[in-house]
């Protein structure tokens, strides 16, 4: 289900519970507590940013890996270590070779089929206690450090909206594309 599609779902169940509300008494109104507020199509486009593989929906900005390397240590390693080791969260570098074996290692450059979908999850789930606090250059280059540091691209290698969904990403072919694809 996409972001669009959980919004609209959200909105619908507010207005429902607004509706209910307004046909009952002003004796039940009282009793129940008023919760929360009615979403607006602003609210809506606010998490409306969701990138697909092919990179629609990337928006304007750039970064490199030597950029996202101070990015990173600021709003990142704290959660996932330095230069993406892991700890006390997830492990982002490294594990490539492993997934075949009894322990396998999911990691970006190891399991993650799409750059894209790096940028994505970045932008809009990171840093954990401020999801969707990074700018867009700051994503960008958060990316760039990340796929550098599996060995993806190189450290000047700028991405953005067009070089990114050209990244191949070395676990891309054990996945299969089970949706259709958004027109461009």
């Amino acid at each position: 289900m996409s972001t669009r599609d959980l919004a609209c779902a959200a909105a619908a169940l507010v207005i429902a519970g607004c509706a209910a509300g307004a046909r009952t008494s002003d004796s039940a109104r009282t009793e129940t507590p008023n919760l929360g507020r009615g979403v607006t199509p602003a609210d809506i486009a606010a998490w409306d940013i969701s990138v697909g593989p092919d990179g629609v929906g990337l928006p304007p900005g750039g970064g490199t890996a030597v950029k996202g390397a101070a990015v990173y240590e600021q709003k990142c390693q704290a959660c996932h270590g330095a230069k993406g080791a892991g700890q006390p969260n997830d492990r982002l570098v490294g594990g490539q070779g492993t997934l075949a074996s009894k322990a396998p290692v999911r990691t970006i450059g190891s399991y993650w089929p799409y750059a894209t979908t790096v940028f994505d999850y970045v932008r809009r789930a990171m840093p954990y206690i401020q999801p969707q606090s990074l700018s867009n250059d700051e994503v960008y280059a958060v990316t760039a450090y990340l796929l550098h540091l599996n060995g993806i691209i190189g450290e000047q290698d700028e991405i953005n909206a067009q070089t990114l969904p050209k990244i191949a990403m070395p676990n891309r072919d054990n996945f299969i594309v089970v949706y259709p694809r958004r027109a461009p």
